[in-house]
């Protein structure tokens, strides 16, 4: 009679394990089998000793062989990795320099805002520079960065304000100040405020504001920004922006909004998903710089968190206002995942 492979039930399963493996080393088949059991089937090493009849610190041995003789390949999948891949991913898709903040997908929205407001804080120092201006557009995010900003002593620079603060029932000058003073403060820059509303009640009125001789100082400061720090409103955000739940906007504006397709604002500039603004009535109210203007600050850095802000940021990168992007990992893998 010819001779019977072993064949052993392995206990949990209805299939017997091949034990004879025809041509290997008593010592290769032993490790291969157990190396099965351990890794595939997910048996204990005690169980695995008494499934082929021999000892743990045994079976220890055979899986350490396994290794050692290139029959178990072991893998890591690091979710720190993730991150420097997205960020590789953004730059081949949308040219961004990008700062990918990883978190897993179920965390509360303020916790997500702070953790990713920490990373935009340190990265934003490395930013900063002696003779530069750095413009500041006020809102939820660039707050939370303001808290945890690391100081950087700095000579001849300025902080300027983007667009106004102001609404029917505030000045918006202290909320304003107190951002503005943390990013002074931390690199050691003067402070240029624009004391004006966010959104004028009549077009005409910013016209003829606009002529005077202290604003128009601002605005051109404005159009001679280094670097332009802002996160982007939404009216989709988990943690509102400001200028959405701030008493910035009426039931008016927002059917304005809605009629014109706007999905986010910088510095209280409107736009659309595709990236376009033209014919956005709100715009003609703004006191934020119009799009071009931003589009011709060298380093645009743009900071959010959460995936409600998508369909803003996608019509902020068509428009070609983002250079720099520091977002958590969960929302740049949707982007990412929506583009295609």
């Amino acid at each position: 009679m010819p001779d019977t492979p072993d064949r052993r039930p392995v206990r949990g399963t209805d299939s017997p394990v091949d034990r004879s493996h025809s041509g290997l080393p008593d010592k290769t088949r032993d490790a291969l089998i157990a190396a099965q059991l351990y890794y595939e089937q997910d048996l204990t090493m005690d169980t695995i000793a008494r499934e082929l009849g021999t000892s743990r610190s045994t079976v220890s041995r055979l899986l350490s062989h396994a290794k050692a003789t290139g029959l178990v390949h072991i893998s890591i999948h690091s979710p720190l990795e993730e991150p420097r891949q997205l960020e590789s991913e953004l730059r081949s898709r949308f040219g961004l320099s990008a700062n990918v903040v990883p978190m897993p997908d179920r965390i509360n929205a303020v916790d997500r805002l702070d953790r990713v407001a920490r990373t935009a804080a340190r990265v934003l120092t490395s930013y900063v520079d002696s003779n530069m201006r750095l413009g500041i557009a006020w809102g939820s995010t660039v707050t939370a960065i303001s808290r945890h900003l690391s100081p950087r002593t700095t000579h001849n620079s300025m902080v300027v304000q983007l667009n106004g603060a102001a609404n029917p029932s505030t000045t918006g000058l202290l909320y304003a100040s107190e951002i503005l003073q943390r990013f002074a403060s931390a690199y050691s820059m003067t402070v240029q405020q624009f004391p004006v509303p966010a959104l004028f009640d009549d077009p005409d009125t910013r016209t003829a504001l606009w002529a005077e001789r202290s604003i128009q100082r601002v605005l051109t400061l404005q159009t001679r920004l280094d670097v332009a720090l802002f996160g982007l409103g939404s009216p989709f955000a988990s943690v509102p922006s400001h200028v959405y739940s701030g008493g910035y906007l009426d039931a008016k504006d927002y059917d304005s909004m809605v009629a014109d397709g706007v999905v986010g604002d910088v510095a209280t500039v409107f736009y659309r998903e595709d990236g376009t603004d033209d014919g956005i009535a709100l715009n003609a109210r703004s006191s934020g710089p119009p799009l071009e203007t931003v589009r011709a600050i060298s380093r645009r850095v743009c900071v959010i968190a959460g995936q409600g802000k998508l369909p803003a940021l996608r019509g902020a990168i068509r428009a070609g206002l983002v250079t720099n992007l520091i977002i958590d990992a969960p929302t740049a893998r949707e982007l990412i995942r929506r583009t295609g």
